[in-house]
């Protein structure tokens, strides 16, 4: 069955005011729901007209069909729904990065300073051709759970020395010491 422009119109209408509000379960539900009352051919029409992949708008209908029990506030999708994170799905992931990161780290092991200088990308490639499908961003968030700070690097080519370098980043690692210390935060 073919549905009327006026129709579409004023599903366009709908959908610009309420989808931006909504979950991804509730957008999947509020789009089944007029799929069901638009009959014949409903599906695809409010799929085209909201934008979504008609499969989505066909799993509402179907969790509508079976009424499906409400998920507790704040839950999108079912427990054990969604994508697992890469380190847990890959458990040779974040040893394999680590072994790549160790050679080039910057700062002191147990100071909450620690670096690395080689990109995100670049690791990313590294881990890929050794057999760990990886993006860049997962790298990234991986390093920051491991305590390593992303750091750009400022100097293309190293000059001089400053004497007191260490002596900088010594006392540079205090103070982060200094400000994350417990006695620190109650002060304030």
């Amino acid at each position: 069955m073919r549905v009327p422009d006026e129709v579409r119109d004023l599903l366009t209408a709908r959908f610009e005011v309420l989808l931006p509000h909504l979950n991804e379960r509730q957008r999947r539900l509020a789009l089944a729901a007029e799929a069901r009352l638009l009959g014949h051919g409903g599906v695809r029409a409010v799929a085209r007209v909201a934008g979504v992949s008609e499969t989505t708008v066909r799993k509402g209908v179907f969790e509508l069909e079976a009424g499906a029990e409400p998920l507790s506030v704040g839950q999108v999708r079912r427990p054990g729904g969604g994508r697992k994170p890469a380190a847990e799905v890959d458990g040779g992931l974040l040893p394999a990065l680590l072994s790549l990161v160790e050679p080039d780290e910057r700062g002191d092991p147990s100071s909450p300073l620690r670096w690395t200088t080689k990109s995100l990308r670049h690791l990313a490639d590294e881990l890929t051709c050794q057999g760990h499908p990886v993006s860049a961003p997962t790298v990234g968030k991986l390093l920051r759970k491991n305590g390593f700070s992303l750091q750009v690097n400022a100097k293309i080519l190293e000059g001089e020395q400053h004497p007191d370098r260490d002596a900088q980043f010594r006392y540079i690692n205090e103070q982060v010491k200094a400000s994350s210390s417990p006695a620190r935060r109650t002060r304030t």
